[in-house]
């Protein structure tokens, strides 16, 4: 039987001749034949000792690698401290617990750290739960959404967050330019739209010239004049507020998440993360606690049934079916933003690539496209475009029978025909999303044996001051005086703070109030995982599973790259990775193996061969509304936890796990899998 709080596609568990694959294939050492695949460029391994250090040697035949497999593993021009091989069996620890400032720089060649971190910390909260598969991916890059991606509150919100920090944002940044009215006076405006983009895809130098860079918060988005940051100073150059922000791309990110959070009908089990996909079972917390979400329907409900000749609202027998209609039809709607948002992140990484990806091959694509059009423009008189298009909108709509038999045709024979005329299976095949590039840079620290520390972490209030930024490169129409001007908080509005955010006299009687049933609610929750505690003990596996979930101080203090404090069964211990063997594996020990990777004569509760994991899914320690709950009455983090399910159908729960982020992009990244997003 599967855990509890886990939820099958269909209902039941998986049988277990589906997930059942063949043995994988140890390869030979000194043999190069099996890993040619992954070699690219000038690329050649002559020796057997570039085999024996790669954790993506050993793996299942059906794991062909894909481009970002290949790229991970190829030589680059430009390397980074996580791209040097230092052929040692143990794993290079690159900085997972010094200061960011202490972490060698680049990690990645041409890449900085804090762009790194930047697609790190994105990619920790887009991934939850994901599927090996055995076919090849489309566009030859793996972890696409899956088409059975079901919906919940919780993935809407990070889709709608993602388009925000995407296409909202990137839509705040264009403009209006000139050289139209010449265009048009000459009957020249198509030639010269496709000529422009041709220009802008593969002379990159062109963008800032036709474009000039500007923070998007400095600019007045109607007159093209400097404006004052909404956030009162410039902090960071890349948002819509100007917030300041302790690392790259934070000030967005909560811009992302406000931007959700303001939503109040559809969104609202959205921002308060219900049905959170990540929820355990058998929270004692979570069960006690009314639903938020189902007060405020009632509520609503409540007023509908006082107005004058409205029927009792248990005698509405709409009202069930609607809700079923309703979260039925927001899937597809899920699918489409996080559709938009890749569409967007594979444009923007084909104009702009990220190393370790080539730079010129998808825009010469792109550009060779538009080169035909340009020509087709030359020659075609608007009266000439005016007939083919009232020619093909007459086809469309009297030629119907005649389209549709041809789409029975096509359904019939090519079932999967559309997938082949996706942008991404063409114009963009090989181009990655963000998060498709954040595995790519995962795994190339992981083929040589030195994984990319994590973002840093940090309590600490974002710096108040203006971020650094040289007035004589902005391209506006204003002086110095007054870019300076807008970017710096003015004095006397930062002495007014004070005085509007101090508290008055009569809210203090409700503060007191707050604060009691703050510390009643405190008592009342450490009571009950007191009680959890006595039931662990008793041998209950829910209980044992909600060990820990509130970490010390001392058990916070970050750990990694092999040892991440974990519990297995309520019992303490550390999940370590071990990649010196033949074939990489993750355990868990009641001892640390001290980054060695081996347990040092002490037998491991379980292993797990890394080329046999079929699924990965994060688990939250507590459910979405004991978080809610716990978080305000204790101020504490909660510590979540990590499902690893092999090919067989075993399964392996790890609660209480500090790093869960950081141990699932090591083992998603550390073999030759491909994967599936769910």
């Amino acid at each position: 039987m599967p855990m509890p709080g886990y939820v099958f596609k269909d209902g039941g568990p998986i049988p277990d001749d589906e997930l059942q694959g063949p043995p994988p294939a140890v390869i030979p050492l000194g043999d190069t034949t099996n890993v040619s695949h992954l070699q690219t460029g000038h690329t050649s391994m002559s020796n057997s000792s570039s085999i024996m250090n790669t954790p993506t040697s050993s793996s299942s035949p059906s794991y062909g690698a894909t481009e970002s497999h290949a790229l991970a593993n190829a030589d680059h021009d430009q390397k980074g401290a996580a791209q040097v091989g230092h052929f040692e069996p143990e794993v290079r620890d690159l900085g997972w617990t010094d200061h960011p400032k202490n972490v060698p720089k680049p990690l990645v060649g041409g890449l900085p750290n804090e762009t790194l971190w930047l697609l790190v910390r994105r990619f920790n909260k887009q991934m939850y739960h994901v599927k090996a598969i055995s076919y090849d991916p489309p566009g030859g890059l793996d972890l696409n959404i899956a088409d059975e991606d079901e919906f919940s509150p919780d993935k809407l919100r990070a889709n709608l967050e993602r388009l925000y920090m995407t296409v909202i944002i990137g839509l705040m940044g264009s403009g209006n330019h000139v050289a139209y009215f010449v265009a048009w006076a000459f009957n020249f405006l198509v030639p010269l739209m496709f000529t422009t983009m041709i220009v802008l895809i593969v002379y990159p130098p062109s963008r800032s010239y036709l474009f000039p860079p500007a923070p998007l918060a400095l600019v007045n988005s109607k007159t093209g004049g400097v404006q004052t940051p909404k956030a009162g100073v410039l902090g960071s150059h890349d948002s819509a507020t100007g917030a300041p922000e302790k690392h790259k791309g934070e000030a967005v990110e909560q811009e992302a998440s406000n931007f959700v959070s303001s939503f109040a009908s559809l969104v609202l089990s959205s921002a308060t993360g219900k049905h959170d996909q990540a929820t355990p079972g058998g929270d004692p917390i979570d069960s006690s606690v009314p639903d938020p979400t189902k007060a405020a329907m009632n509520a609503i409900d409540s007023k509908g049934s006082t107005s004058v000749g409205s029927s009792p609202a248990h005698h509405d027998k709409t009202k069930q079916p609607m809700e079923e209609a309703m979260w039925t039809k927001m899937r597809p709607i899920m699918h489409a933003l996080g559709d938009i948002a890749d569409g967007w992140e594979r444009f923007g990484n084909l104009l702009s690539p990220t190393p370790p990806f080539p730079e010129d091959k998808a825009r010469v694509r792109l550009a060779g496209v538009l080169v035909p059009a340009v020509a087709i423009a030359l020659v075609t008189s608007s009266s000439m475009f005016m007939k083919m298009t009232t020619f093909f909108i007459g086809g469309g709509f009297f030629g119907d029978p005649l389209i549709w038999k041809g789409l029975d045709l096509l359904n019939r024979y090519v079932p999967d025909w559309p997938k082949y005329l996706e942008l991404r299976n063409t114009i963009l095949k090989g181009v990655p999303t963000n998060a498709q590039l954040t595995i790519t840079l995962l795994r190339v620290g992981e083929a040589n044996k030195a994984p990319i520390p994590p973002p840093p972490r940090s309590k600490d209030p974002p710096p108040t001051g203006p971020r650094s930024l040289d007035a004589n490169d902005l391209q506006l129409d204003a002086s110095n005086e007054e870019i300076h001007n807008a970017i710096h908080a003015d004095p006397a509005e930062t002495q007014s703070l004070p005085e509007h955010t101090e508290e008055k006299p009569k809210h203090r009687h409700g503060s007191r109030i707050l604060g009691f049933l703050k510390g009643t609610t405190k008592t009342s929750v450490e009571t009950k995982l007191g009680v959890d505690k006595v039931r662990a003990t008793l041998g209950s596996k829910p209980a044992q599973e909600h060990l820990g979930v509130l970490p010390t101080p001392e058990e916070q203090k970050p750990s990694g790259p092999v040892d991440f404090k974990a519990r297995y069964k309520g019992k303490k211990g550390y999940v370590y990775i071990s990649t010196s063997a033949t074939t990489p594996c993750v355990a868990f020990s009641d001892h640390s193996t001290e980054g060695s990777g081996e347990a040092g004569g002490v037998e491991p509760v379980f292993t797990v061969a890394i080329a046999e994991i079929q699924e990965l899914k994060k688990i939250g320690g507590l459910g979405w509304k004991a978080k809610l709950i716990v978080g305000w009455a204790t101020d504490r983090e909660i510590a979540d936890g990590l499902e690893i399910v092999d090919k067989r159908g075993h399964t392996w729960r790890l609660t209480a796990l500090p790093l869960r982020d950081e141990l699932f992009n090591r083992l998603i990244a550390i073999d030759g899998q491909k994967w599936e997003s769910y």
